[in-house]
C-alpha cells in the first residue's frame, strides 16, 4: 500500500482514483477545483481530500493529475498551491492528463529541481476504460521510476507501457488521435454511403467488422451511429484539444497531416450544429445533415 495523492475527479480521473483506493488499496488524498466533486469521492470511496493541490500531495509516495489542458496543468502543479511545492523529495508525480509533450519537459524540469520523479502518462480507453480499469497508458520518463510507478498505475489499467524518455507518452498519445480521427472520418463516410444505397447497415457491418476494414471503433460505434445518438462518450470539444495539441506538434516537427488536419475542420463542423458535448463519431451527424 502507498500513500497517493490523486488532483482531478472530471469523468475519467473520477473512476481512476477509485480505483487506486479499491483495486490497488492505496491511501488516497484527492483535490478537485470544484470541492463537491471531491466530496462525492470521498462519500463513495473513503480517503481524505486536500483544500489545495499541494494540501493533498504532502508526504504522498505518487501523486496522480488528470485534468484539462497544459495551463490546467500548471495551475495544479507549479506555485505556491501547486502539487510540487508539498511534495516530498523522491516522491513520483504521474500525469495522466492529455496535454503537450512540452509541458510535459517542463514539469519534469520542474520536479528533477526538487528531487522528484516525473512521468507522461496521457490513456486511452474512454470514460468505459476508466470505469472498468482497462484503461491503456502510454508512458515518458525513466526506466527506473517507470518501474516504481508501474505497480500503481496497473490499478486502473490493463496495459501500461514505457514510449521513451519523457514527453514519449505525449506523442503517443497524439499518435493515438491521429488514428481515431482517420477512422471515425472513414466509419462515418461509409454508414452515410449504405445508407444512401438503401443498404442493411447492420447487416453490411456484421460482415465487413470480421474483415480487415474492421476496428473498435465500427465494433463499439456503427449501431450508436446508425441510429443517430451521440449524447455519450469522448466529447468533440475534447477531441479538438487534443488534434490541436497533436497539429501544433507536427508544425514543430515537421510531419505531414492532411487528413487530421480536414477532420479537425469536419468537428469544427459539428461544433457548429451544436454537437461540442456529443461523442467523437458524430462526424457521421454532419454528413447526415439534410
Amino acid at each position: 500500500m502507498a500513500k497517493v495523492a490523486f488532483i482531478g475527479l472530471g469523468v475519467m480521473g473520477f473512476p481512476m482514483a477509485g480505483h487506486l483506493k479499491e483495486k490497488g488499496g492505496h491511501d488516497v488524498t484527492v483535490y478537485n477545483r470544484t470541492a463537491s466533486k471531491a466530496t462525492d469521492w470521498t462519500g463513495k470511496y473513503g480517503g481524505k481530500t486536500g483544500s489545495t493541490p499541494a494540501e493533498a500531495a504532502r508526504d504522498a509516495d505518487f501523486v496522480f493529475t488528470c485534468v484539462g489542458n497544459d495551463d490546467d496543468l500548471r495551475s495544479v502543479t507549479l506555485g505556491d498551491t501547486g502539487v510540487l511545492a508539498g511534495m516530498k523529495s523522491g516522491a513520483i508525480l504521474i500525469d495522466n492528463t492529455t496535454a503537450s509533450a512540452e509541458v510535459a519537459r517542463e514539469l519534469e524540469a520542474a520536479a528533477t529541481a526538487k528531487g522528484i520523479g516525473f512521468i507522461d502518462a496521457p490513456v486511452s480507453g474512454g470514460q468505459a476504460g476508466a470505469e472498468n480499469g482497462v484503461l491503456t497508458v502510454m508512458c515518458g520518463g525513466e526506466q527506473a521510476i517507470f518501474d516504481k510507478a508501474k505497480p500503481v498505475i496497473e490499478a486502473y489499467a490493463r496495459m501500461v507501457g514505457l514510449m521513451g524518455p519523457v514527453g514519449s507518452g505525449q506523442l503517443t498519445k497524439m499518435m493515438n488521435q491521429i488514428c481515431i480521427a482517420g477512422l471515425v472520418q472513414g466509419l462515418a463516410e461509409a454508414i452515410h454511403f449504405g445508407k444512401q444505397a438503401g443498404l442493411d447497415i447492420e447487416k453490411v457491418i456484421e460482415v465487413i467488422s470480421k474483415g480487415a476494414a474492421g476496428s473498435w471503433q465500427m465494433e463499439n460505434r456503427y449501431k450508436t451511429m446508425n441510429a443517430g445518438k451521440y449524447d455519450f462518450g469522448f466529447a468533440v470539444d475534447w477531441m479538438r484539444k487534443d488534434l490541436d495539441i497533436v497539429l501544433t506538434e507536427a508544425r514543430r516537427n515537421g510531419a505531414k497531416l492532411p487528413v487530421t488536419a480536414l477532420v479537425d475542420q469536419f468537428y469544427g463542423d459539428v461544433q457548429a450544429i451544436g454537437g461540442n458535448r456529443w461523442d467523437t463519431s458524430s462526424l457521421l451527424a454532419r454528413l447526415d445533415k439534410k
